[in-house]
């Protein structure tokens, strides 16, 4: 466990930094734009728009949960946005910043930090609209909305630990970041997200459960529809932790052992 302290070490030290170029990243996503941060959600917005349109009105799909499609919908798919921006971004960062990388006193291992933290700076507004939106369906506020912000840190560590595998592999092989888009597009549809598990057989649900993702977009919804705490789902917790951490454990191991040619060959 000793990448995982070492990993919380190089986070407290350099918290600072790390924000800092986390503002300055989430900044320069808008620079010479006319309408700048509003770019950010005209894409989530009009796909949820398209979900609901093709799903509630065209198809007419029934309520999921005694709730209205789109309001089962959206607490799963706000996390999956944050996922899709900062698993694209810090499979890129090394090239981003190659300046850096090649700067011998920086610390290389914060790059997908930097981008994931920028990442959750949009998701932050997203968790706002969310919010905004079932207050305004009539939803009263609950306590239980405090434990999205648990799994958010489910998605950051989970995604964590993917970017530094496919960063140190995008370093020399440079279409990582396209085969990374299609598992993304491909993971969209895999997760439960505009679907449920209950359309399918347990035998075959199951297969969609061992999923990491599932655990987060399960959570979200417990969070905002069926108002569950982590903690009821023992087995799914453990196994989602024993996941995100060997591949968190792989990753620091990838990046570490392949850190000293990052410079040579960006």
């Amino acid at each position: 466990m000793s990448a995982l302290s070492r990993g919380l070490r190089d986070v407290l030290e350099k918290r600072d930094l790390i924000m800092t170029l986390a503002v300055a990243d989430f900044k320069k996503r808008f620079v010479g734009s006319a309408l700048g941060i509003i770019w950010m959600f005209i894409q989530p917005i009009i796909t949820v728009l398209i979900y609901f349109v093709i799903f509630q009105l065209g198809f007419k799909s029934q309520p999921v949960a005694d709730v209205p499609y789109v309001l089962w919908l959206i607490p799963a798919i706000v996390p999956w946005f944050f996922f899709n921006d900062a698993w694209g971004g810090a499979t890129n960062c090394l090239y981003e910043y190659q300046h850096l990388v090649k700067k011998m006193v920086f610390r290389v291992s914060i790059l997908p930090i930097i981008k994931i933290t920028a990442s959750f700076l949009v998701h932050l507004i997203f968790i706002w609209i969310l919010l905004a939106v079932y207050l305004l369906a009539g939803e009263s506020p609950s306590l239980w909305w405090l434990q999205s912000l648990y799994y958010t840190a489910c998605a950051a560590f989970l995604v964590l630990g993917l970017a530094y595998i496919t960063a140190s592999v995008n370093a020399f092989f440079k279409d990582m970041g396209q085969f990374v888009q299609i598992i993304l597009q491909i993971g969209m549809w895999a997760a439960p997200i505009m679907w449920s598990t209950s359309m399918f057989p347990e035998s075959v649900a199951f297969i969609f459960k061992l999923n990491p993702f599932y655990y987060i977009v399960e959570g979200y919804r417990g969070c905002f529809i069926y108002h569950e705490g982590f903690w009821q789902h023992p087995g799914l917790t453990l196994y989602f932790w024993c996941v995100a951490v060997v591949i968190f454990l792989i990753g620091t191991g990838l990046f570490r052992r392949l850190r000293p040619h990052f410079a040579d060959v960006l």
